[in-house]
């Protein structure tokens, strides 16, 4: 094939991408009821991570660890701010729902162009990387995101002065803390795939596990943004663990 054959391959890809996502995008505008009862469920205060804490703190008499109930009303200041949300919101929506599809397209666009070890390379390193990319953001929506949410909107310098939470505000938050922490949990994808290249050994990554949890505390501090200490165990903890299974991860593929 020549440049402008690949060029002209790779616009049909591109094509057929966009279909899909705008295909699934329409099917999540079209359920708004569905589609906004998971997105706003973590700001009341019956949310099931509540819940759980709040069962967990008073079967071990924790009053720190008990969500009392509580209310945010989200507010609109902008004509067409509650239709762009949705429209925004149904693109994520799209493109997480079309992402399998995506990733099947761009590798299947890239693989003749590789070996048959570099094919399965590239395949594990796909596949596991959506997966940990989904639990990432799975973790964010189900433990980071609420705990922030709850202790800014809840945050109070004086009681004389009354939060009002803008639903643009609440939905940049929502979808930036899980998009950090689902590239945060790349780790080992990147760490075997850094081992396979030779650049990367075991040896070294115990040398400097010590600084390794400075940095994993400075970007936990530097992805919420609260100020709590709660808040930056919960994200600075699996990034822990994630270093630490990395470890293991190249210790095997380097032998």
């Amino acid at each position: 094939m020549t440049f402008w054959d690949h060029v002209d391959e790779l616009r049909k890809v591109l094509f057929r991408i966009i279909g899909v996502v705008v295909m699934f995008m329409l099917v999540a505008f079209c359920f708004k009821d569905e589609l906004f009862r998971v997105v706003l469920a973590p700001k009341e205060s019956d949310f099931l991570v509540y819940r759980l804490f709040d069962y967990i703190g008073e079967a071990l008499h924790l009053t720190g660890a008990t969500a009392s109930d509580f209310h945010v009303q989200l507010i609109n200041t902008k004509l067409s701010g509650q239709f762009l949300t949705h429209m925004s919101v149904s693109f994520y929506a799209g493109i997480v729902l079309a992402s399998p599809y995506i990733i099947y397209q761009l590798f299947r666009f890239v693989s003749p162009a590789l070996y048959a070890n570099e094919r399965r390379y590239s395949l594990r390193v796909v596949v596991w990387g959506y997966v940990l990319f989904l639990l990432g953001v799975l973790f964010s929506y189900f433990l980071v995101f609420p705990f922030t949410f709850r202790f800014l909107a809840l945050y109070q310098v004086s009681p004389e002065v009354e939060n009002a939470i803008l639903l643009s505000s609440y939905i940049d938050t929502l979808t930036m803390l899980s998009l950090m922490l689902g590239i945060t949990f790349e780790i080992p994808v990147l760490a075997w795939l850094f081992a396979k290249l030779g650049f990367l050994s075991s040896t070294f990554m115990r040398t400097y596990r010590k600084h390794a949890i400075i940095i994993a505390l400075v970007i936990s501090a530097i992805i919420t943004p609260t100020s709590d200490a709660i808040t930056l165990t919960l994200v600075a903890a699996p990034m822990f663990l994630l270093y630490e299974a990395s470890i293991f991860i190249v210790k095997r593929t380097n032998k």
